[in-house]
Order: C-alpha cells, then sequence, then structure tokens
C-alpha cells in the first residue's frame, strides 16, 4: 500500500456530484445549472480551487451521483498522478434520483456481496489506480453487514490488492458500531484501516470510540462538520437562533466565519486526521478552510459547549432536512 497523503481538511463530493442533496441552501450553490455538463465543470472549478488551498485528501461514493465521474476526469485532466493524493470512495448505496432533486428514492442502501462486488468494479472504471481507501458507506448493526463473512472476506482481498477498508457512520450507534468493527480481525490483524464519521459541536457522541480507534491506529476522518449547514450563516431556524447568536459571537471573537469556526472546533481533536468540507462552491471552500488559521481556545471550547444536542435529537433534525 502507498502511504496516504493526508492534509488536514479534505473535500468530500456529496453535495457536487448530484443536483439534489440536503445541505441548507444547496438550491443557490448550483446557479452554474443542473445539467451533467454545467455540474463537472463547477465541481472542477471547486476542486481546482481546493488543491490550490492545500487539500490532498478527496472523499466520495458511489451514490454521489457522478461524483465519482467528476473527480475521475479532474484526476486525469489536470495529469496529477495517485501518489501526490489520496482519494477515499464508498460502497453499499445506489444512486436512485436518476438526476432529479423531487424523487422517491435518493440512495437505495444495500450492504451484500452483489452490491460490493458491483460497486468496486464501478469505482474502479471511474477512479483506477487513484483510489486509496474503499469504505463501507453507513455501516450500522441493522444493516448485517459486519456479520456477513462473504462480505468481510472480499474486503479482506481488496487490502491483498493494495487498496485500504474503512467504514463510514451514521446515527445515534456510531460509537458501538465503531467498537464492534475494530474487533473484527483476520489473521490477527484489524481489518478495518479508517472510520469516517460524524462529530460536530452538534453531535459528539462517538468522541470515545473515535479517541479509541485513533490509539489503535485507524485514520479517524470527520464528516458534516457544519452539519449540512447548520453550523452555517445559512441557518435561519427560529429554534436555532440562541445557539446561533453564540456561533457568531465566538466567529467574531475569533476573527473568522461561523463555518470555519465549527471546523476548527474538530480539528482541535486530537483523534482527528482529516476534517471533511462539504463545500459546494468555491467561496465555501476558501471560508472552510480559514479553520485552519483559527487558534481555538478555552473561550470558545466553554462557551459553545451548551450547542450540544443528544444523538437522537440531532439525527432526527438531520432526517427532517429537504432535498433542495
Amino acid at each position: 500500500m502507498k502511504p496516504l497523503l493526508l492534509s488536514p481538511i479534505g473535500l468530500g463530493l456529496a453535495a457536487l456530484g448530484r443536483p439534489g442533496y440536503i445541505n441548507i441552501g444547496h438550491r443557490e450553490d448550483l446557479a452554474d445549472g443542473y445539467s451533467i455538463t454545467a455540474m463537472e465543470a463547477h465541481s472542477h472549478r471547486v476542486l481546482d480551487r481546493a488543491w490550490k488551498l492545500g487539500v490532498r485528501y478527496f472523499d466520495v461514493a458511489r451514490s454521489y451521483g457522478a461524483a465519482e465521474a467528476f473527480l475521475g476526469s479532474w484526476l486525469r485532466g489536470r495529469n496529477l498522478k495517485p501518489d501526490r493524493i489520496t482519494v477515499g470512495s464508498k460502497w453499499g448505496y445506489t444512486y436512485a434520483a436518476g438526476w432529479q432533486v423531487e424523487a422517491e428514492a435518493h440512495e437505495i442502501k444495500v450492504h451484500t456481496l452483489t452490491t460490493l462486488l458491483r460497486h468496486r468494479e464501478e469505482t474502479r472504471a471511474t477512479l483506477g489506480s487513484y483510489l486509496d481507501i474503499y469504505q463501507i458507506h453507513s455501516a450500522t448493526a441493522e444493516s448485517g453487514v459486519l456479520e456477513d463473512r462473504e462480505v468481510l472476506e472480499e474486503l479482506v482481498k481488496l487490502k491483498g490488492e493494495g487498496v485500504r477498508v474503512g467504514l463510514t457512520l451514521s446515527g445515534p450507534a456510531q460509537g458501538a458500531t465503531l467498537l464492534r468493527a475494530m474487533e473484527i480481525s483476520v489473521d490477527g490483524e484489524r481489518l478495518f484501516d479508517s472510520v469516517q464519521a460524524t462529530w460536530n459541536l452538534l453531535e459528539r457522541s462517538a468522541a470515545n470510540a473515535l479517541f479509541e480507534a485513533k490509539k489503535d491506529g485507524m485514520t479517524v476522518i470527520i464528516k458534516e462538520a457544519v452539519a449540512n449547514g447548520r453550523l452555517t450563516n445559512r441557518n435561519l431556524h427560529s429554534k436555532f437562533a440562541v445557539k446561533r447568536k453564540m456561533l457568531t459571537a465566538q466567529a467574531a471573537r475569533l476573527g473568522t466565519t461561523v463555518d470555519a469556526l465549527a471546523i476548527a472546533a474538530v480539528l482541535h481533536r486530537p483523534w482527528a486526521d482529516v476534517v471533511l468540507s462539504g463545500a459546494a462552491t468555491v467561496e465555501q471552500v476558501e471560508s472552510n478552510l480559514k479553520a485552519l488559521d483559527i487558534e481555538w481556545d478555552d473561550e470558545a471550547e466553554q462557551t459553545l459547549k451548551p450547542l450540544m444536542e443528544s444523538g437522537g435529537e440531532y439525527w432526527r433534525i438531520r432526517s427532517e432536512l429537504a432535498w433542495n
């Protein structure tokens, strides 16, 4: 396996590879148009800016519409060699929206060997030798994927081909799922090399498990640092007004933006290797990357603790965000 080239902030393409997504204000981000050609050109502009600002980890998935294809065409078009970048993708969810914003189902989750084999070949066709980490997309106890011997054996084969194996997590049981995954070993070695989980100023329930994963040698990637826009200036919901005021005050004190403040909070965690920006515009990339210049301090840490929600509340609110 080639060494991973990681940057403190990575770029996830969930909002760049398809017309519809749940980020607050996503509609305004795609002003250039919804055609595949327009969105590919738009994604390339965002990727160019992220690269220039030092981003070296890029994260996609089979269910992110054409995100793998967009990233692949950008990598080849810019003639970037695989050893200059780290790419992670995911299998298990299939894109089902048909390039529409309103759809009966946007993603269909099936964690079976058949899905793994099909998605792996599709990913190889778009990313080829650039793929460094292949992750189970949203592993949960309910999906049964961590107990599926056929799937686990195929993941072992993938590792033998030089690709690291990871898993991503969602829901209030993230921590428990991660600890279960860490128990899975082959010939005395832990199967999973990396974990991608949600941690932000609102949802902190997986912190202890992520600490254990880092201590055990896993690469820890954090997603949803700005909570799909809830931790940005776009969150104008009346029930969030008090928390918004707290965020705005701390951002002003530290001379930064609310989104950068939220990302800086994650960068400050000693167990976080990469924090994903979910930026959908060049301006958002630039604002997100300001987090690297913030000197997170105890006042910010203590003042923003009241933002924390229970895992159940956070994931309930997230499930109610509208595709737009």
